[in-house]
């Protein structure tokens, strides 16, 4: 971890709680360590969010929006595809400050993939859903190249998208390697993160709504999977896994709940340092609904949980949490050279102060 994040992270540790009503986060603009809000110009809701480094990010929300900064977050510009206010756009995933990929939410043709090359400047559609009882929720990318999306259950199965050229096109995968979905149960498309991957061939799907909350894991691309119960509670279709972080093939941290405001969400963290194969209650959980997490940037052991009710910060992989701002936020990711975001309602985009 750098000595700049170190200190950022140390100093939300033991800043004082807020007062009721109020929020620890920092105005933009200052130098205070903590969450600083960035001025987007929206009121969109950002649910896709995808860091590159510290001065380039892409956020992609409702209404179809679209925004990219090569700033630090200083200034946004609308790169919003034309003619798309009626897409929910719930994940991206960027190479750098010219290429990203969209992924757009919904049943039938309301899930799309879209993708840039300039900027945002020029989009390509290059994928349309066109079965009605497909609904995509999440992607993730093990390279510039490879790529994976995944639906909620297709004749009894999870169903896998997958790209082997950045995202220009798209094949369903076979099914014929992944278990049975459960009943009721799917993903969530709150942060991006029902599907995620580390490494060149390890991806993990997330899962809720059925009678126990699952991980799912694959290591080789999406071709074959295992199901493995989580200690995160479900048995309703607003509970589950909600987001999924691995720092390498290993080490994973999941969180989730219950995302209805006046429900509890008891236990909202569990971990992982086997890959998945099995996964332990976090002691000290969250404690409320969290649908995004990450690892901080070059840390074996502290992690960063966001919800609508506040971000909560470990230092040891995810056995205990604490809450260390209560501003709303729905996802939340850090690059390699040791800068984390955070994005969600009313156009709410953030930068960790160091």
């Amino acid at each position: 971890m750098s000595v700049g994040l170190i200190g950022a992270a140390l100093a939300l540790t033991l800043a004082a709680p807020a007062r009721a009503g109020e929020t620890p986060t920092a105005a933009a603009g200052t130098n205070t360590a903590g969450w600083q809000l960035t001025p987007t110009g929206t009121d969109a809701r950002f649910r896709g969010l995808a860091p590159v480094d510290r001065g380039t990010a892409w956020a992609a929300g409702s209404k179809g929006t679209v925004l990219r900064t090569t700033d630090g977050g200083r200034s946004w510009r609308d790169v919003s595809p034309p003619g798309v206010a009626e897409l929910e756009f719930r994940d991206v995933e960027a190479f750098d400050a010219r290429r990203a990929v969209v992924l757009a939410i919904g049943e039938g043709e309301a899930s799309r993939v879209l993708r840039t090359e300039d900027g945002g400047a020029n989009w390509t559609e290059s994928f349309r859903n066109t079965d009605p009882r497909a609904f995509y929720d999440c992607m993730t990318f093990f390279d510039r190249r490879h790529g994976l999306a995944m639906s909620d259950p297709v004749d009894g199965k999870y169903r896998i998208l997958s790209t082997r050229d950045g995202g220009r096109s798209w094949k369903v995968l076979p099914n014929a390697g992944m278990p049975d979905a459960l009943p009721g149960e799917a993903g969530f498309a709150a942060s991006g993160q029902c599907l995620v991957s580390a490494g060149p061939r390890d991806v993990w799907l997330a899962t809720g709504g059925g009678a126990t909350a699952r991980v799912l894991h694959s290591a080789d691309r999406g071709l074959t999977w295992t199901a493995t119960v989580s200690p995160i509670p479900a048995g309703d279709p607003a509970r589950g896994v909600f987001g999924l972080a691995f720092r390498d093939r290993a080490h994973g941290i999941a969180v989730g709940g219950d995302y209805r405001k006046d429900q509890p969400s008891p236990q909202a963290g569990a971990v992982t340092g086997d890959g998945g194969r099995t996964w332990r209650a976090s002691a000290t959980p969250p404690p409320a609904y969290r649908s995004g997490v990450a690892w901080l940037p070059h840390s074996r052991n502290a992690a960063l949980a966001v919800g609508p009710t506040g971000t909560d910060l470990t230092t040891d992989g995810g056995r205990t949490w604490r809450t260390v701002d209560t501003g709303s936020y729905d996802t939340v990711d850090c690059t390699p050279d040791g800068s984390c975001w955070a994005s969600g309602e009313k156009g709410r985009i953030a930068r960790l102060g160091r």
